[in-house]
């Protein structure tokens, strides 16, 4: 059987590939089986990953659902959004790193991601009003909170795909790259990412989580009393910085 998602690991860094080109990667419920039983794996992983870049395979990351699988398979509603869901909330920074198009289903997994980085061929849409369908894995909720209410109607209302350059300036898209340098720029972001305190990045993320949606005073009073205080190796660090 073709495994719906291949896993790459390479000094801290976990590269989660979506592995069904000739579909355009459209997402069944065994797609959905595999990553959930990555996300576990990895959520136990924060001493060996640093970081987590998921990307799709041939032309394409993903063309949203598989038309042909709605309806039929796993019966469990919640089971879908809880796997996207258990993306998001990965102790490990995620990268999403988009190619061709990112449609519907496909947009959803992408705004799991904490940093979005796209090829500028690349088109994002949500057409779930195409096929008489409602959002069901987070678009209703995460796509406003990333670009806005009125611009996440539109993308909604009118199913129109946009390009990545408006991606970008409507900050859907957070780093731009030419096309033939996506898997460089993805590489060196994610870089830098492992390079930095894998400490700091899991507690920041837990934090950032754990107060989205607070008053400024809620979150800093979160902030001083869950304070997880210095990585391990902050003297090691230090001390490197102050010999150079």
């Amino acid at each position: 059987m073709t495994t719906r998602i291949v896993r790459e690991d390479k000094n801290g860094l976990c590269t989660l590939t979506l592995n069904r080109p000739d579909k355009l990667n459209a997402l069944d419920t065994e797609t959905f089986e595999e990553l959930d039983a990555h996300c576990a794996v990895l959520e136990s992983q924060t001493d060996s990953i640093g970081c987590v870049v998921l990307k799709g395979s041939g032309r394409a990351f993903c063309a949203g659902a598989d038309i042909g699988g709605i309806g039929k398979g796993f019966t469990d509603s919640r089971f879908k959004p809880g796997v996207i869901a258990r993306l998001a909330m990965l102790p490990q920074p995620v990268i999403a790193a988009i190619h061709g198009v990112c449609f519907t289903g496909g947009l959803e997994l992408a705004l799991a991601a904490d940093v979005i980085i796209a090829a500028r061929s690349a088109r994002f849409a949500d057409t779930h009003g195409k096929w008489g369908l409602v959002g069901a894995w987070g678009m209703t909720q995460r796509l406003p909170r990333r670009i806005g209410a009125s611009q996440a109607k539109r993308m909604m209302f009118s199913a129109q795909p946009i390009d990545a350059e408006e991606a970008h300036r409507l900050g859907l898209v957070d780093i731009l790259a030419e096309d033939d340098a996506l898997e460089a720029t993805v590489g060196g972001f994610a870089g830098q990412v492992v390079e930095n305190s894998w400490h700091t990045n899991v507690e920041t993320k837990k934090l950032l989580v754990a107060t989205d949606g607070m008053t400024l005073e809620e979150g800093l009073a979160w902030e001083f009393d869950n304070y997880p205080g210095f990585a391990p190796d902050h003297a090691q660090r230090l001390a490197r910085f102050t010999k150079k």
